[in-house]
């Protein structure tokens, strides 16, 4: 049977988890190893791209960060995209839940972190406010795999309302200071993106030259350069050339062009006309889909697979040495995810349904919730990701590495263990 969308997302999710603590695990065990000076050695080689007037010269680490990123962050925006528009997150009935749910989780462990951390690493409030959705829904696959699909709905809902309050406070609270006449460039630029929408061109590669200008511009500007991605996931249309009546119409007459065409020996490469009916089809089938599922669908193996996994391995290198660490801002970190997340996804979501805003999911009982909030502490990519917006290259850097890992360690083992009694439970057993 053909998977859904939603389950191929799903399953993507799962592996590209694997495919991630494999990727992490590798960076930590090199960077306790023999082999850190040269592991990072090979991250702080600077690489320089563009003209000798005007070279744009980043380390290999900072153009992971900074320019692979971008696709992740390109292919979150196009996610947030759908749901508001047609997903889960489309209707305010269906939002709710997840929507509060996910603001619990951000304010709880941001308040967790300043309660804890020194007044000098303050800047890395919002580390253990993010979830790491790969993660999350790869150990929710893997602990309970029977799980109901609202719950599974709900976590990967959850993780996407997440990422859009990550998204805003990377814009708001981690911007270097501004080069005006470079982010002037790029609103000019994000307008193009906007008329091309408006004039309905449909072909993504003028979307996709353009989305490049935009991240030039941004960077250049001081804003963090992911967030064109996430302009650029925008401006994507939404509208196809042709829609599903006119689809089917002409398909049937595609396929009956394709039959009568056969030419007794069964191969389509003898049959011209054969040929031209798979060719029309091919183009009514492309032209019935929106740019913006065609993106997300191309992007999404690449994010999982590549993108993700590199990251991973170029910022989970950490030198496991406890002496010299800043042991208040890991801690802070690690109990941000650990007690702020479930903390305040379980109560934010109470709260919903208590006053009648949202409702549970069907087949979901708290127990599970709870489950999911603990998974939501799988913070990993993405607090890496604002811990090194936070603290660049200093001390607090490597502590809040240190309380990341650990946290979500922690984090994954308990929320797999209730997810596991919740299904227990629930089964009967």
């Amino acid at each position: 049977m053909r998977k859904t969308f939603f389950q191929a997302f799903l399953h993507t999710e799962a592996i590209g988890g694997v495919v991630l603590l494999a990727s992490a695990i590798a960076a930590m065990a090199i960077a306790n190893s023999p082999f850190s000076s040269l592991y990072e050695a090979v991250w702080a080689t600077p690489l320089v791209v563009g003209p000798e007037s005007h070279p744009l010269t980043l380390t290999a680490r900072a153009w992971v960060n900074d320019g692979l990123m971008a696709a992740f962050f390109l292919l979150v925006g196009l996610e947030i995209k759908r749901e508001l528009l047609v997903g889960e997150l489309s209707s305010l009935r269906q939002a709710a839940l997840p929507f509060a749910a996910a603001l619990g989780g951000v304010v709880a462990p941001a308040l967790v972190y300043v309660a804890l951390a020194g007044p000098d690493a303050l800047r890395g409030w919002a580390i253990p406010t993010a979830t790491d959705i790969a993660f999350a829904l790869g150990v929710l696959a893997l602990a309970a795999p029977r799980a109901p699909a609202g719950l599974k709905v709900f976590l990967a809902a959850l993780a996407i309302v997440d990422d859009m309050c990550a998204v805003v406070v990377i814009a708001l609270f981690y911007t270097a200071q501004v080069d005006w006449t470079a982010l002037a460039a790029a609103g000019v630029t994000a307008a193009a993106l906007v008329a091309l929408n408006l004039w309905h061109v449909h072909r993504l590669t003028p979307y996709l030259l353009l989305g490049a200008v935009l991240w030039f511009f941004a960077h250049e500007s001081g804003v963090h350069a992911t967030i064109a991605g996430v302009v650029l996931a925008f401006t994507i249309p939404t509208r196809t050339r042709i829609n599903a009546g006119q689809f089917a119409a002409q398909a049937r007459g595609h396929l009956e062009a394709f039959a009568r065409t056969e030419t007794g020996d069964l191969l389509v490469l003898t049959s011209k006309g054969q040929q031209e009916a798979l060719h029309a089809l091919e183009s009514d089938a492309e032209a019935v889909v929106a740019p913006v599922l065609r993106l997300e669908h191309g992007l999404h193996r690449i994010s999982a697979y590549i993108v993700m996994p590199v990251f991973a391995f170029a910022n989970a290198g950490v030198a496991l040495s406890f002496g010299a660490l800043d042991r208040g801002t890991a801690v802070a970190v690690g109990l941000g995810l650990l007690v702020g997340k479930p903390l305040g996804i379980t109560a934010a979501a109470w709260v919903a349904c208590r006053t009648g805003v949202a409702t549970l999911p069907a087949g979901v009982n708290w127990m599970m919730l709870h489950g999911c909030a603990w998974m939501a502490g799988i913070g990993f990519t993405m607090s890496l990701f604002i811990a090194g917006l936070a603290f660049g290259e200093s001390p607090f850097f490597d502590a809040a590495q240190v309380g990341i890992i650990a946290g979500s360690a922690v984090a994954a083992a308990v929320g797999a263990v209730v997810l596991r009694r919740a299904e227990a439970t629930t089964a009967g057993y």
